[in-house]
């Protein structure tokens, strides 16, 4: 009864957050409590300051102020609980080995005994000690994996391995049914496949010492790279200093480029080290388990192992530093002193004709809104993707943040930690849609492979290098992309226009009045197929909307 007591007591001066008891315990307006430390580092990860049980949502965020009543009343359970707990220590708990002979509640096994098929506390094991028969038995640390070692067929211990069909078996199926197969003891078979184990463990361990190589040289190439990325730059400032006034905006472009595929490059290559680095932990993993199977004292929980944990995959298809190719930047340094010599031949032309010959060069891009209406697409949200939180309506065009979570099925497309949905259709090509808000939204569009779960730079819409998002709250917009922030001062309205060149690599943000008015451009480059995103993140009622484009 006074374990009871303990443990609902423990229960009630719990945090919901870590599921321990209170640390410095604190009561927020809603009236339930938390660990200071995890109540502020939710709050701090999350936009809106709201109650992880009830969801109540504070503005502003509470100043948090010790519950000396419950940090009391926490030290009084931990000194009643430590007497209780020293008292039961040695029985047996959920995931421990039961002694077979203890009656009664049972205590935890000591070891294991591979004649006798049973475990035993260190006060049954007693007879394995001192009586010369039990003596011979072959005792191992206890384990609840005996019964693997019974026959199913005839209920005798399996001290056989038969290698016409790998498998052990027990005496009587060696006169049954395995009968003429060629077999062996366990213990000979397994001795024989501890060699072979030894062998593949130094394969596994020559492919790591490969594989480390392999990260040197890459982060020897990413340092040569960098180095020749920064003379192109160099030089290419040099050769645009003589046309200053009137190509430094060609120059900034060429900066940005040299930049953009400096850091494509390195991210490329930061990749495959990520990829070999994990088949180096995978490949270290599988060597642990080998080395503690290895020392397994049981012959048959071996040889049941063995086979599953023995075969060496192939090494698979990530490039090696042989075939590694990287893009340089020798050739930029020509290519400007050509555009130099073009320029300035044509500067020497009549004034119009340098006009023409310039404004082709730029992509266009439609200027009014019936233009932009030519490219019109129809976009309709994914509810695979939808976090709970969020309830789609009209025909999955629209979606608002709700004070309860539905209930949804388990999808791995489906956003769970921040109240996020991305569209069905990838978007290609030349197209244009515009979104009606209410709130604190972000307009996002984002490549397919972005996190579903994780922290918000790591799933979060404009925090990272796979998504480009539009902040929309009255007063400002915001945009974001890579965890970096522009604040954008433009026309308010509650309908923003998205284009995406996705060949050209240009998304723009126009705010949607009587006119088209640019709130944000990005030029760059998309190495994947778009899907329009939304993140509704903070505000119960909060709605965004796909609007129909006629």
């Amino acid at each position: 009864m006074e374990l009871q007591v303990i443990q609902l007591d423990q229960e009630k001066l719990s945090c919901s957050i870590c599921l321990d008891l209170l640390k410095d315990p604190v009561t927020i307006p809603c009236g339930h409590s938390y660990c200071m430390g995890c109540i502020r580092n939710y709050w701090d990860e999350n936009e809106m300051h709201n109650c992880p049980q009830c969801r109540q949502t504070f503005i502003p965020r509470p100043v948090l102020v010790k519950n000396t009543i419950l940090a009391e009343l926490v030290e009084n359970l931990k000194k009643a609980a430590l007497p209780a707990a020293s008292l039961h220590h040695s029985y047996a708990g959920p995931g421990d080995v039961a002694c077979d002979f203890c009656s009664g509640k049972k205590l935890k096994a000591f070891k294991s005994c591979l004649v006798c098929m049973a475990s035993y506390c260190e006060l049954h094991l007693q007879p394995h000690y001192n009586i010369a028969p039990l003596k011979k038995h072959n005792l191992i640390k206890a384990t609840s994996k005996l019964q693997e070692n019974i026959c199913n067929l005839h209920d005798e211990v399996m001290r056989i391995f038969c290698r016409t069909d790998q498998q052990c078996i027990c005496y009587l199926c060696l006169m049954d049914e395995h009968k003429g197969h060629v077999s062996v003891s366990a213990a000979a078979e397994r001795a024989e496949r501890q060699k072979e184990l030894a062998g593949n463990q130094q394969k596994i361990q020559q492919r790591i010492q490969d594989r480390e190589k392999d990260v040197k040289i890459l982060l020897e190439e990413v340092e040569t790279m960098n180095c020749s990325a920064e003379k192109a730059l160099k030089e290419s400032e040099e050769m645009f200093k003589d046309l200053i006034r009137l190509v430094q905006k060609k120059s900034s472009e060429v900066k940005k480029m040299i930049k953009s595929k400096q850091k494509s490059e390195e991210s490329r290559v930061r990749e495959l080290q990520e990829k070999i680095e994990q088949e180096i932990r995978e490949l270290r993993r599988r060597d642990t388990e080998l080395q503690q199977l290895s020392l397994t004292e049981d012959h048959l929980h071996f040889l049941n192992s063995y086979s599953s944990l023995s075969h060496l995959s192939e090494s698979t298809n990530i490039p090696t530093t042989n075939n590694l190719t990287l893009q340089y930047f020798e050739d930029v340094t020509p290519a400007v002193s050509k555009l130099r010599d073009k320029l300035q031949a044509a500067l020497s032309e009549e004034p119009s004709k340098t006009w023409l010959k310039i404004t082709e060069v730029a992509p266009t891009e439609p200027l009014t809104r019936p233009e932009f209406l030519k490219y019109a697409c129809r976009i309709t949200l994914d509810p695979n993707t939808a976090n709970p939180y969020l309830f789609l309506s009209m025909n999955n065009r629209k979606a608002t943040l709700m004070q309860v979570a539905q209930l949804v099925s388990v999808h791995p497309e489906r956003f769970l930690q921040w109240w996020q949905v991305m569209s069905s259709d990838a978007l290609t090509g030349c197209c244009y849609w515009e979104v009606k808000w209410h709130g604190k939204v972000l307009i996002a569009v984002a490549y397919k492979d972005i996190s579903r779960t994780g922290n918000r730079i790591k799933c979060g819409f404009g925090n990272n290098e796979k998504s480009w998002a539009l902040e929309c709250q009255t007063g400002f917009y915001i945009f974001r992309h890579n965890n970096l922030t522009t604040y954008i001062s433009g026309p308010q309205s509650s309908r923003v226009g998205v284009h995406l060149d996705h060949k050209a690599g240009i998304l723009s943000f126009y705010s949607v009045t009587q006119t088209m008015n640019l709130l944000h451009r990005v030029q760059t480059r998309f190495t994947q197929p778009l899907y329009a995103g939304f993140w509704l993140p903070v505000f119960v009622g909060d709605t965004v909307e796909l609007c129909e484009l006629k």
